[in-house]
């Protein structure tokens, strides 16, 4: 098990990759750096190993695959992912691991937002779109995540290995950083420099496609993580709606003693008998989410002996007995 494992995904990045290897391997030199090509056409792989990285391929198209992968196949106490494009420096490399190894984060957020993001970035619809997902996730959540997509990420090994990757592309940073709010894990924030990509290196980000995705994602593992709230939501809206398109017909029933609109009446039904069946469904996945809840701890609580195992604390501690009984 390495002690730091520093994860750089990429496709294409060629013209920054080999910088980014050193710089990692400067301002971390116990480290091992790890660069995953994911299909790269340019010298991504072959500058990456020259400049002294661990170079393996992944062949699924997508970040959240590479992901994947990296979570797969390494284990470490604390990881390290930071994208190869050059736009983090690594001056707060150190602090974010620090905070895993001696505070015991589980996710450590490098929060370009609060520094030098919207200066930086040339992209006016990328800063929107940040914003935007900040103050959905902080307010559907409960939380306060100062970066929702940064890619600068440090993580305990207890968070690798308990978290279930479903995404296949950017929208793997939101599912990230749900995954760890939902289940109570230990989340800090660490403000970090952020510069625009140098010359000649492109963005693989769309910013409406992805976009888009990303605000599916959201809306999905709300839905998922928050079944009562958001069943309970739309019941809310059902019963506003047959509300408003009741009261007329009341006040005519009042006045008159007759019902005209007998087709709206019936359409109120059917909306008020639409919003109790939300509200029982929510009740019921309500239950599921409770249950995965448990479930999640038993599987917590697994991996963290798997951890210990894996780095001999279980074996020092009996060497330790024994010598104690062979004192005696």
């Amino acid at each position: 098990m390495d002690k730091i494992a520093v994860l750089i995904p990429c496709y294409n990045e060629e013209k920054t990759v080999e910088k980014v290897v050193a710089d990692v391997r400067s301002a971390l030199p116990e480290a091992t750096v790890y660069v995953y090509d994911n299909n790269s056409t340019d010298r991504t792989a072959q500058l990456a190993l020259k400049a002294g990285a661990v170079v393996r391929q992944e062949f699924a198209q997508g970040k959240g695959n590479v992901i994947r992968r990296m979570y797969q196949e390494i284990d470490a106490q604390c990881y390290l992912m930071i994208d190869g494009d050059d736009t983090y420096p690594l001056d707060c490399a150190r602090e974010m691991v620090n905070r895993v190894l001696e505070r015991h984060a589980d996710m450590v957020v490098g929060d370009r937002l609060s520094s030098t993001y919207f200066t930086e970035n040339k992209r006016p619809f990328h800063n929107f779109g940040n914003s935007l997902m900040r103050t959905c996730i902080n307010r559907l959540f409960r939380t306060d995540i100062k970066d929702i997509m940064t890619g600068y990420r440090a993580f305990s090994y207890e968070f690798v290995k308990t978290f279930p990757v479903f995404s296949t592309g950017f929208e793997i940073e939101t599912e990230m950083t749900i995954h760890a709010v939902n289940y109570h894990m230990q989340v800090e924030n660490v403000i970090v420099e952020y510069r625009d990509r140098p010359e000649g290196s492109v963005s693989k980000l769309n910013t409406y496609s992805d976009g888009m995705r990303v605000i599916r994602k959201m809306l999905q593992l709300y839905k998922n993580y928050k079944p009562m709230k958001c069943f309970g939501l739309a019941a809310m809206v059902l019963i506003l709606v047959a509300v408003i398109l009741f009261v007329p017909i009341l006040g005519e029933y009042v006045a008159t003693g007759l019902v005209p609109r007998f087709p709206t009446l019936i359409v109120c039904g059917f909306l008020v008998m639409a919003a109790i069946q939300a509200i029982f469904s929510g009740m019921v996945l309500d239950v599921q989410v409770a249950k995965d809840r448990r479930d999640f701890e038993y599987r917590l609580n697994r991996v963290c002996s798997e951890k210990r195992l894996k780095s001999g604390e279980y074996l020092d501690s009996t060497a330790g007995e024994a010598c104690d009984m062979h004192g005696e």
